[in-house]
């Protein structure tokens, strides 16, 4: 379970420092995300951005859980 949290906490870091470094690149602004702009109200849904991260690490906890058995 130890190599777990290690594992997670590292991969946070390392989103974080990306996140950080490239802070005008447009990974969160992509075709399908609902954005609605009316004045001093902003809304903004990320089904596009959401559906991407979650196939990216379910095969990424995929491949982790293979090596950790």
């Amino acid at each position: 379970m130890a190599k777990i949290f290690i594992f997670t906490g590292l991969v946070f870091i390392l989103i974080g420092v990306i996140l950080y470094f490239f802070k005008g690149f447009p990974l969160f602004r992509l075709p399908g995300d609902i954005v609605i702009d009316k004045g001093d109200f902003k809304f903004y849904f990320p089904i596009t951005s959401s559906v991407i991260i979650s196939i990216v690490l379910s095969v990424l906890f995929s491949i982790v859980s293979r090596f950790l058995k």
